[in-house]
């Protein structure tokens, strides 16, 4: 059976977590822990509970085994008013549903299960949509998740690649603007994403861009005229590199490893001394795609 894109994150942010030491998985297990609140939600940079931060905690905790309180879990998902949220927090949602499986099933036998179709709205009724376009690559990608989620009928291949081309630019990778004329890595390996869960992943023009906007420090940078490289960017393009089994240009372990904080988190960028349980995930994942 073809693998979602939810199982392999789940299967890169193990493999991160067996490049660690003993003492380096205490130290983020703790980090991990503090951001956990009473209700077995997880903290966002305020401080505050979070779905959207939640999502992130729960799959780190499950990782890590942290014992979360289920029935905890459960008051706070039913408290979530998924009818009234945008997209990207619905996503959210429903991935701290397939969390709170994944802890009662296990892995393989949830595999199994989550190929029992589940009903979700759809695309319209949304509220809000990022950047409000249904069609921009990063839409598509949190709309192609959610289906495999929820084990629906993925869409027709030759539709979506014909509107993804709309947002392909002249250099090669893609813009989240149809029309724009650079592209930014986030839009790129959202739109890889997509083009290799519905053809297998084959090698195409925008692989090439995106191997080769890798910088000699081994980071990637959120654009072409991004100041730095970052960890989000470095993250999803060497996770994007390594579902199409392409090696980097160069290698990129110290410039992750040099984003690691002292308390166990990973900062967003070399300029920045603070974390959350999103930027672990980064982190944990530009390890285990490496």
């Amino acid at each position: 059976m073809k693998q979602t894109i939810s199982f392999r994150l789940i299967r890169r942010l193990e493999a991160g977590k067996k490049r660690l030491s003993p003492e380096a998985q205490h130290l983020m297990r703790d980090f991990i822990a503090s951001q956990c609140l009473a209700d077995s939600s997880f903290k966002n940079r305020r401080g505050e509970s979070d779905l959207y931060y939640t999502a992130f905690g729960w799959l780190l905790s499950y990782l890590w085994k942290l014992p979360l309180n289920k029935q905890q879990q459960a008051t706070y998902l039913a408290q979530r008013q998924s009818d009234h949220l945008d997209l990207v927090h619905y996503v959210a949602y429903r991935r701290c549903q397939l969390l709170q499986r994944l802890s009662h099933f296990g892995q393989i036998p949830l595999f199994f299960e989550m190929h029992r179709r589940q009903p979700m709205p759809s695309l319209a009724s949304f509220a809000s949509l990022p950047l409000d376009d249904p069609w921009s690559p990063y839409t598509r990608f949190l709309w192609l998740s959610l289906q495999e989620d929820c084990a629906q009928p993925l869409p027709d291949s030759q539709v979506e690649l014909a509107s993804l081309a709309r947002y392909q630019t002249a250099e090669g990778g893609y813009a989240n603007v149809a029309g724009w004329a650079t592209a930014s890595t986030n839009a790129t390996t959202a739109a890889l994403t997509v083009i290799g869960q519905l053809t297998n992943y084959l090698p195409n023009a925008a692989l090439t861009y995106l191997r080769n906007s890798q910088q000699p420090t081994g980071g990637f940078s959120a654009t072409a005229v991004s100041p730095m490289p970052d960890l989000l960017s470095t993250a999803t393009a060497l996770f994007t590199l390594k579902n199409y089994g392409v090696t980097p240009c160069y290698p990129a372990s110290d410039f992750v490893e040099a984003h690691w904080l002292p308390n166990g988190g990973f900062a967003p960028t070399l300029l920045e001394e603070e974390s959350d349980v999103e930027y672990l995930f980064y982190g944990l994942l530009a390890l285990g795609s490496l």
